[in-house]
């Protein structure tokens, strides 16, 4: 079945399903504004990215089960998996990325060389790198190995709102909020496309699976579909009224979503050839030598053709030229979360039984059963019940200023732990190529003698 997920400033996640009669569900968990949410690679989970400061993992079912991550000292702006599923990558306006292992459902490490708020961070389709971008108007490629910044690019105009890498991980695309869209090459660290074809600020950008074709979303209320080959605009899309915050191809490309300011969901089909995502994801993958000179192929644009003879930039607005099928709006189901929370590596649980079965299935999907009983839940109804209600549980602001600084400490204490981890692992990794590298000598020299 195809499924949406959405985020909004309602503080709601909600999951839409497009079979006739389908429900759609609302996922309640969030305190403030939900500002990102993506799906897994294999779709078992999703992630979500708060203002509350928090990340959660949702089990995407009529259950909707999710683990708590207090993840930064600030409104958290966005979240990405990495393409094997094992790491999650969050942006944050504490200026600074943070790396998580899916499987433990912990803290890895910290990216910290922005001086202002990050908006955006990604990994790399082969997950060695990411990219971020950031309101001290720079873009900084990071290795996900050295943890170290490898690449910066820099703008005196505006910052970035959104980047991404290119399915074959040798561009990235920028959204700009001086209304304008870049593509640079990561290996040549050159500017290959500058498009000034919004006239107002650019929110996200999305990659046709092909990576010929380039979406963009604009605060201008416009969609628009670049052709990266030819290196121009071929259409422009209105449907939204007012801003559009948010577009996204699906895996094959035959289908992308847009979301706006009017608290509109448009769906769209695209008249591009359509794709097998699995065998697009493995051919980009053999493409990507991040070291290696960059292909004729992947260096846009090449010579100049236009479609058919016609320059000029089709319009299209659904309004005006796409009957609306809808009858009535779907029935919404509520599903409250009561899950565990993680701050870095510590986990405070929350339900006093079955929770290790939630943990399984984090852990390794496949170990859950398909009907999680029912008593848990009246369980957990129950032990709400016994807590105490919001006004019983006020917080003076001195004690919640001093928590505060308290898990500001905490996060310096693990960062500093997830370096001597990581210097540990350097060692052993050094100590294990000494050790290779002498069996190797007395291999040799007992076939001498």
């Amino acid at each position: 079945c195809f499924l949406i997920a959405t985020a909004s400033w309602d503080t709601f996640l909600m999951l839409w399903n497009f079979k006739p009669q389908a429900r759609a569900f609302r996922y309640v968990g969030h305190k403030d504004v939900v500002t990102s949410v993506q799906f897994s690679p294999l779709g078992n989970l999703l992630a979500s990215a708060s203002r509350d400061r928090t990340v959660r993992l949702w089990i995407p079912d009529k259950r909707g089960k999710s683990s708590e991550f207090k993840a930064h000292t600030a409104p958290v702006r966005s979240v990405d998996f990495s393409a094997d599923g094992q790491y999650l990558a969050t942006a944050s306006e504490d200026k600074s990325i943070k790396v998580w292992n899916m499987y433990r459902q912990r803290f890895l490490y910290s990216l910290c060389r922005h001086t202002h708020w990050v908006r955006c961070a990604k990994f790399s389709p082969d997950g060695r790198l990411i990219v971020s971008c950031s309101e001290d108007k720079t873009i900084k490629i990071w290795d996900t190995t050295s943890k170290q910044c490898v690449s910066n690019f820099s703008d005196s105009i505006g910052f970035a709102n959104f980047v991404d890498f290119s399915p074959n991980g040798t561009c990235i695309a920028s959204a700009g909020s001086d209304h304008t869209v870049k593509i640079w090459d990561i290996r040549l660290n050159k500017l290959l496309q500058h498009y000034q074809v919004h006239s107002g600020g650019v929110n996200c950008v999305s990659f046709h699976p092909s990576g010929n074709y380039l979406i963009t979303a604009s605060s201008d209320g416009t969609l628009k579909i670049l052709d990266l080959l030819e290196g121009r605009l071929i259409y422009t899309l209105q449907g939204h009224s007012g801003p559009v915050f948010t577009v996204s191809f699906s895996k094959g490309g035959e289908l992308f979503s847009s979301g706006g300011a009017d608290m509109q969901i448009l769906l769209w089909r695209t008249n591009f050839d359509e794709l097998n995502s699995k065998d697009v994801l493995k051919r980009n993958l053999k493409r990507l030598h991040f070291d290696s000179p960059p292909h004729l192929l992947d260096i846009y644009p090449r010579t100049p053709h236009c479609h058919e003879g016609k320059i000029e930039t089709v319009e299209i607005n659904p309004k005006l030229e796409v009957t609306d099928l809808r009858t009535s709006t779907p029935p919404v189901v509520d599903i409250l979360s009561f899950g565990s929370t993680t701050t870095t590596d510590t986990v405070v649980r929350t339900l006093p039984d079955k929770d290790e079965e939630l943990c399984k299935y984090f852990l390794n999907p496949s170990l859950m059963s398909s009907e999680y009983p029912r008593t848990t839940l009246k369980k957990k109804s129950e032990d709400m019940s016994d807590l105490p209600s919001e006004s019983q549980r006020s917080i003076p602001l001195a004690v919640t200023e001093a928590l505060e600084h308290i898990m500001e400490q905490l996060n310096v204490l693990t960062q500093t732990v997830s370096i001597l981890e990581q210097r540990l692992t350097l060692t052993e990794d050094k100590l294990k190529d000494c050790l290779e590298n002498q069996q190797r000598l007395c291999n040799a020299m007992q076939q001498k003698m």
